[in-house]
């Protein structure tokens, strides 16, 4: 007992000569992280404000999917594609399901802006890939209700074709009452 009183007495004085280096070292760490979160949101504010802001892949997750939204406002598919690749790779399910879903978003808007002026070939693959990403953002956020509507009007607008059975090489095997249209149109020919 004595011996853990006499530890005590000697290393007494030096935690307290080391405690306020350690509270001011803290106390720096604080402040710096406090610094880099109100950046951060300086950022946010100024992508939410439609204003253009350059955002790295190693940025904040939160000011990925920031600048991912704006170029969706904008329909930048191609510049949104590798900040949602670098989304991926972080920990946050609910902000890459939100960032895809934007993704998607963008896309079925231009297909249907290609329905509306009746250039249904181009619309038909942006149909697809805006089905792949509301799938994946449901793969992330299972219960994200949006993505599964916007899903399901997609699924709409271009029918899955039916499971074909693959030969050797590029001949394809099917019955031709198993193979569907596109998307649907004007119907062509005489009756």
């Amino acid at each position: 007992m004595s011996s853990l009183s006499s530890a005590w007495s000697r290393t007494r004085p030096h935690l307290l000569l080391a405690l306020p280096g350690l509270l001011l070292a803290g106390a720096l760490v604080a402040g710096g992280l406090s610094w880099r979160a109100q950046a951060t949101n300086r950022d946010i504010a100024v992508l939410e404000a439609n204003r253009d802001r350059p955002v790295t892949a190693e940025a904040s997750a939160q000011l990925i999917l920031a600048r991912v939204l704006q170029l969706a406002r904008r329909d930048a598919t191609e510049a949104m594609e590798p900040l949602v690749a670098a989304l991926e790779s972080r920990d946050a399910p609910a902000l890459l399901a939100r960032a895809r879903y934007a993704l998607g978003n963008a896309r079925l808007r231009r297909a249907l802006d290609l329905i509306e002026r009746g250039q249904l070939d181009p619309a038909g693959p942006l149909i697809v890939l805006a089905r792949q990403e509301y799938r994946r953002a449901l793969q992330a956020r299972p219960a994200f209700w949006d993505a599964k509507f916007n899903l399901d009007v997609a699924s709409r607008l271009i029918r899955d074709f039916p499971e074909l059975d693959r030969q050797i090489g590029d001949e394809l095997k099917a019955e031709p009452k198993k193979i569907w249209t596109d998307i649907p149109g004007q119907p062509r020919g005489a009756p």
